[in-house]
């Protein structure tokens, strides 16, 4: 009796925590299909609420083609009524691109997960994985969608209804008991913190952690996955949007009509003005002729017909004392940096001993038993370190803390174990006995689109990076690729999709777009031009300069052979313009795929060239598409 009395009390106490937990955040485990354990929360929100079904809310971030009430309620399985209500448009309204939606749903109990359940078709080259994190945002995950389909076919295929699980929870007792009516599953995009989301609805950010099983040591999140948002009202368009700026203060009232006495006290005033705006020019035009000599040298107008990088001038050596308050002044520059002290560095790097330079100015050391890349540079860095301070994607490289000692500064960033790609993909006198097979090229690739797809879309401002060359490629320990050296990246604020103007060319010439070289135009263009360049060299293996050698002109002559319409010697033109370290090992279809892919970007006309947006998704759909199954789209003139 006394065995079956504790019995009930433990089984008693379990079912008031089921009713009392909160949610598990999924972290990055979105990106891993394998995983099945249920407490993960990645097959979806544990059934734990008061309620088995509930009124609920998502977000979905507009994408072209769902882009508009009709469509993204379609996709959602939402109400098209209460959905133009909800954002307060009509029900024939469209949105824009990367817009925040707020869609009703109606969430319920399937077993032991909260889910809201829509129907869609599957298209050609779709996965579990491209139709969670892609087509739904990561709305769902590739577990749910797997595990939701278990019982049928092994294989999904073109044209036939999928059920996707939408990622949805109804409020725990405890949540109720709080004043908590709804949770909103909101979509983490890039920059954003739970204090920020939390912000926007008016939440406290400690009952946000504690949904989602947070904490204030433990608060990292990460973009594609849902934070779980307490609501005690419906949510409004108005938490969903920016805030207008501040109005501009309205200007003064004129003065009152002068008299002709004042008249001639403004005749004195603006006199002594424009005396004084003279005397000022004449005085900093001097310290400007005295002072900064080397300004005066006119700039590069045309580039060196060398493959060599063009190199920028060398900046002038700081002449800033290492005192307390320059240290402090460094930390408002960045303030989630560590500021080494120079004798940390000098450890870390055996005094900065020749065993320890990999190349140039970066040093390996190690910092608290960790590898890490030391950079030696000269000049004014606050802008690099001002814009590696704000952006955060696993494909360009971390800086994880600065230093400044006798005039140089030193940025500590992550290693990349496997070095640089120039290291891995070229053949000849030019390579080494490294080599990457086909998945590794196309990842790498891929990787590269990716971050600079954040830099184009996801920054604020954007930015274009213009120094693309396999050189600042690094490889992770899983040979995943990390975008580095950010000294030549330019703010796209403001152009609109217009083209900036610049008569500094600098830079790899090999990697250069040509209206860049040309007429220094600058775009996001010129970015998916290196893009092109480099997928280039690492599908033939060979340097971009052995590449012009076979060209009058324009780089994406060398595909003409391997795209010719006519081509009955196709599969032997393939197999010579591919690298001969594949061995062949590779799908002829998906090399075709990436070939064209590789001339949309080459194209000369820069806005004929596709956006990174849409490189970064053909070429995830190469990595993860079976042979055959996926087609590039782009526009090829002439062919």
């Amino acid at each position: 009796m006394a065995f079956l009395l504790r019995l009930f009390l433990i089984i008693s106490l379990l079912f008031i925590y089921m009713i009392q937990a909160q949610q598990p955040y999924i972290r990055k485990l979105t990106t891993n299909c394998g995983v099945r354990n249920a407490s993960t929360s990645v097959l979806g929100y544990a059934c734990n609420g008061l309620n088995r079904t509930c009124q609920a809310y998502l977000t979905f971030r507009s994408t072209p083609p769902y882009n508009t009430v009709t469509s993204i309620s379609n996709l959602l399985n939402a109400n098209a009524t209460q959905l133009s209500r909800l954002n307060s448009v009509s029900e024939t309204a469209a949105f824009g691109t990367g817009e925040t939606v707020l869609v009703p749903t109606r969430c319920s109990c399937v077993g032991q997960f909260y889910q809201a359940n829509a129907t869609y078709v599957i298209q050609a080259g779709d996965t579990p994985f491209l139709i969670a994190n892609d087509t739904y945002g990561g709305l769902s995950t590739c577990h749910a969608i797997q595990v939701q389909r278990s019982n049928l076919t092994v294989n999904i295929y073109t044209g036939s209804r999928l059920t996707v699980p939408l990622r949805c929870a109804c409020p725990t007792e405890k949540q109720a008991s709080a004043g908590v009516r709804y949770l909103l599953s909101y979509l983490i995009t890039w920059g954003q913190t739970v204090s920020g989301i939390s912000a926007k609805f008016g939440v406290d950010t400690g009952m946000t952690l504690l949904a989602n099983q947070l904490s204030e040591q433990d608060y990292t999140i990460f973009p594609f996955t849902t934070l779980l948002v307490p609501l005690s009202d419906q949510p409004s368009r108005s938490q969903t949007i920016a805030p207008p700026p501040p109005p501009s203060t309205s200007p003064p009232p004129p003065p009152p009509a002068a008299t002709s006495s004042n008249d001639h006290k403004w005749a004195y005033m603006l006199i002594g003005i424009l005396g004084g705006v003279v005397l000022t020019s004449a005085i900093g035009f001097c310290l400007f002729w005295f002072c900064f000599p080397e300004r005066r040298k006119p700039m590069v107008s045309s580039a060196s017909q060398s493959f060599e990088a063009i190199e920028k001038p060398a900046d002038k050596k700081l002449d800033v004392d290492d005192d307390a308050e320059f240290i402090e002044s460094l930390n408002s520059i960045a303030q989630s940096l560590k500021v080494y002290k120079f004798e940390e560095l000098k450890a870390a790097t055996q005094d900065f001993s020749p065993d320890c330079l990999i190349k140039g100015s970066v040093y390996q050391g190690t910092i608290n038993g960790n590898l890490a890349a030391i950079k030696k540079m000269h000049g004014d860095v606050s802008k690099e370190i001002q814009l590696l301070n704000t952006i955060h994607h696993q494909n360009l490289v971390r800086l994880s803390g600065v230093c400044f000692d006798d005039g140089h500064w030193y940025l500590v960033y992550e290693f990349a174990v496997n070095g640089p790609l120039s290291d891995w993909i070229y053949h000849g006198e030019l390579g080494s006995n490294k080599s990457l097979n086909w998945i590794q090229r196309i990842q790498v690739a891929f990787d590269v689109a990716n971050g600079l797809d954040y830099l184009h879309s996801y920054t604020t401002p954007p930015y274009v990076y213009k120094n693309l060359e396999s050189s600042n490629i690094l490889l992770d320990a899983d040979f995943r690729a990390k975008i580095t050296n950010f000294d030549l990246a330019r703010s796209a604020e403001g152009q609109e999709g217009q083209f900036a103007l610049t008569r500094h060319i600098v830079g790899n010439r090999g990697y250069m777009s040509p209206e860049y070289l040309e007429n220094g135009l600058i775009s996001t263009k010129l970015d998916v031009y290196g893009l092109g360049v480099l997928m280039l060299e690492i599908v033939t293996g060979k340097h971009v300069s052995d590449l012009y050698e076979k060209v009058n002109k324009n780089l994406s002559e060398v595909l003409d052979k391997v795209l010719e319409e006519e081509n009955i010697d196709r599969k032997e033109k393939l197999t010579d313009f591919m690298d001969p370290r594949l061995q062949g090992n590779y799908s002829p279809e998906l090399a075709m795929s990436v070939i064209r892919l590789m001339d949309g970007c080459l194209d000369k006309d820069p806005s004929a060239r596709p956006d990174m947006n849409e490189v970064s998704q053909r070429l995830s759909r190469i990595l993860t598409s079976p042979a055959g199954e996926v087609s590039v789209t782009i526009s090829v003139k002439g062919r």
